[in-house]
């Protein structure tokens, strides 16, 4: 099935025969679905902090910092905003010439409302010869739509969201990473320094480090501190190939096999390559105005206040059972790993072993919020493949959508994911974890998409909180609705939190 010339183009992408005849063999069988437990609740995996528990996790987390450890701020940033202008795109190509459905209304209505207003001005300027309202006035709403959109304007159907202006400022507009930039200096620096690593696509690296070079020493200034600011891009070693609908190999015109980005699981490399102690992670467009940012940093510093508390008491019984625990002190062990870390062994032996294997692993805290019908994940107490249950992020994909027991779990869970992640990545001897090591790679997920008219199969990854971070030990921490507010299309900056 595969020819020399295939061997040749896999070699290169730094990926083995064996990984290419496991992927297409997954077309096949497909992925198992999860077995689930029950949704999280409070009070059943996820904590919810009292005002004088917040106070004792804040002051945890800072006099950690205080001892010199090197936290990381991990940003994926590497996905286009073209999904933010799928309306407008359809208005630009659609067969009448007036705003005519509720978002487009919305969109012209409001249209001095969004930061990148007077860009956009200057290049209607510039391309029309006219501003944004004379050409309104003149009923040309297209060429305005057209000039955010296309190169010759802003081009913001094809940036990253990272570098669109998305936030309005007395002394300029921001983009979402220079104000993930304010906040790795609000809650992450540690030693007088913030780091910050984005994960970015090869094609928009240049623009990023050009937008670094203009911000950060601005930002340096105001906060008193120095950045060490780095990218990385998805390794091509974890593309994955594509299938026809009969699960041969999806070849371009020219007989080459067509490779994908393995989504946003692809990153456990990336994540395992920063040296750090502690790293926090937080998607691109969830990022408010200064105004709104003391409620963020107030959680974000809680929960690494959980997280470094649990892990302290996790290196203890670490060193206890080097040492060689009682019976007492193992009961007293177990009683954490049951309790503190929701892992049910569900009639395993829970002897010296199994709760060192319990322990010693990369430890995570998520914050969670009240689930207000956005798309995504939800924390679940879901089953391991060694019989154990622990708690879990699952995407709906992951769910038997004919068992009605699971879909009921999953429509009615209270909570979903935001993507707020603080995750401790070194052992109880200071040395860091392979992460890929944790991965459960059953929980991949296959999609239907389409190639010059032609259907395909994609595989993606287990994903980065989900099936990537499995084998982690995993805790939830309900916060505040205000910490989350993504940017999915273009009109949600039009929302007070953005203004």
């Amino acid at each position: 099935m595969l020819s020399q010339q295939d061997l040749k183009q896999i070699a290169q992408k730094g990926i083995s025969q064996e990984q290419i005849e496991n992927q297409l063999n997954e077309f096949k069988t497909g992925f198992p679905f999860l077995r689930l437990e029950a949704a999280a609740g409070i009070g059943r995996g996820i904590i919810a902090p009292d005002a004088d528990e917040r106070k004792k996790y804040e002051d945890a987390w800072n006099a950690y910092k205080a001892e010199g450890k090197r936290v990381v701020k991990f940003v994926p940033a590497s996905g286009a905003a073209s999904r933010m202008f799928k309306n407008m795109f359809a208005f630009v190509d659609a067969d009448y010439d007036v705003p005519t459905t509720d978002f487009e209304k919305k969109y012209f209505d409001s249209i001095e409302k969004f930061a990148f207003y007077d860009a956009l001005d200057a290049a209607c300027q510039k391309n029309e010869g006219k501003g944004i309202k004379a050409l309104i006035a003149e009923g040309n709403y297209k060429a305005v739509a057209a000039n955010m959109l296309k190169a010759e304007g802003l081009n913001y159907g094809q940036l990253p969201k990272g570098l669109l202006l998305f936030h309005k400022y007395e002394d300029g507009p921001r983009t979402p990473m220079e104000e993930h930039l304010v906040e790795g200096a609000l809650y992450a620096a540690s030693n007088g320094e913030a780091h910050v690593h984005f994960t970015v696509s090869h094609e928009h690296m240049e623009l990023f480090k050009a937008k670094v070079a203009e911000k950060a020493d601005i930002f340096a200034k105001k906060y008193g501190i120095k950045y060490d600011i780095t990218f990385s891009e998805q390794k091509p070693s974890t593309d994955t190939v594509a299938a026809n609908p009969d699960n041969t190999p999806f070849r371009n015109d020219d007989g080459s096999l067509l490779f994908r980005p393995g989504g946003h699981g692809a990153l456990i490399e990336n994540l395992n390559e920063i040296q750090a102690d502690i790293i926090f992670i937080k998607n691109i467009d969830n990022v408010v105005p200064d105004r709104l940012k003391p409620e963020t940093v107030e959680w974000k510093q809680v929960i690494a206040g959980v997280l470094v508390t649990l892990q302290k008491k996790a290196f203890e019984y670490l060193r206890l059972l080097d040492a060689g625990a009682s019976d007492a002190q193992l009961a007293e062990i177990a009683d954490f790993v049951s309790k503190c870390l929701c892992i049910d062994a569900k009639g395993k032996n829970v002897d010296a072993a199994y709760l060192r294997e319990k322990l010693n692993r990369p430890m995570r805290v998520c914050g969670v919020v009240k689930n207000v019908g956005e798309p995504g994940g939800g924390p679940f107490l879901t089953y391991n493949q060694d019989g154990t249950v622990s708690l879990q992020i699952l995407e709906s994909s992951q769910i038997d959508t004919n068992n009605e027991e699971y879909m009921k779990m999953f429509t009615q869970g209270t909570h979903f994911n935001p993507v707020d992640l603080v995750c401790a990545v070194k052992n109880y001897k200071g040395e860091p974890f392979n992460l890929p090591d944790f991965v459960d790679k059953t929980t991949g997920f296959i999609s239907s998409k389409s190639k010059a008219g032609k259907e395909l199969k994609a595989l993606e990854l287990p994903g980065l909180w989900n099936g990537a971070m499995s084998n982690w030990s995993t805790v939830f921490v309900e916060v505040p609705l205000g910490t989350f507010n993504p940017v999915k299309t273009v009109n949600d900056l039009l929302r007070d939190q953005h203004q």
